[in-house]
């Protein structure tokens, strides 16, 4: 049995899971699912479909902490994945980030980087971590829920400089969070460096 780490399963700023608007989707998730790994996929998809993307609706809504994302219904990658990492923590589900860096725009790095993140989950029945990508799927983006193999937002490009880190990090990175605080309008956000 892997041993987990309890910061996995901590509140921290951003993943203010006992909010009671947290706590309120998590007992409605709770509701429609017989099984843990049932809220598990409940959870993902709904923040995966039920909250907007900012880029994708040009939103210039600023969300930082997991139920701000919920109230506003919109939030990047960074904030959706605290929130699911929020709605799995608050069910005792340890979760984490991880983070790929990728081009801002398609085929281009002289465009820039971004980086992207998406959640660890601890699927305990198989006693493994695996990768969930809750961005939000569009017409070229396709990441869904699969136990066996990843079904990510994005395919590294390494002829691009893109990169996947596949790490497993207990909290959104400080840096990621002090861009937040500091943006008025997410759809002007940049990351000039990389994760590691």
């Amino acid at each position: 049995m892997i041993n987990i780490d309890k910061d996995y399963l901590s509140e921290t700023e951003c993943i203010d899971y006992n909010n009671s608007v947290i706590q309120e989707k998590v007992k409605e998730l709770k509701l429609n699912s017989d099984s843990q790994l049932k809220y598990i996929e409940n959870a993902y998809k709904f923040v995966r479909d039920e909250i907007s993307h900012s880029w994708d609706i040009k939103s210039e809504v600023v969300s930082c902490k997991a139920s701000e994302v919920l109230i506003n219904r919109t939030g990047i990658c960074w904030t959706k994945s605290s929130l699911l990492a929020a709605l799995l923590r608050a069910n005792g589900i340890p979760s984490g980030f991880s983070y790929q860096f990728l081009t801002r725009a398609d085929d281009n790095a002289d465009e820039g980087y971004i980086i992207h993140a998406l959640n660890t989950v601890f699927i305990s029945e198989l006693n493994k971590w695996i990768r969930l990508d809750a961005r939000g799927n569009k017409e070229s983006v396709h990441a869904d829920f699969c136990l066996d193999e990843e079904k990510l937002a994005f395919s590294i490009r390494s002829e691009l400089g893109e990169v996947d880190y596949r790490d497993n990090n207990p909290d959104l990175d400080d840096r990621l969070i002090k861009i937040l605080k500091e943006s008025k309008n997410i759809l002007e956000i940049t990351t000039d460096f990389r994760m590691y």
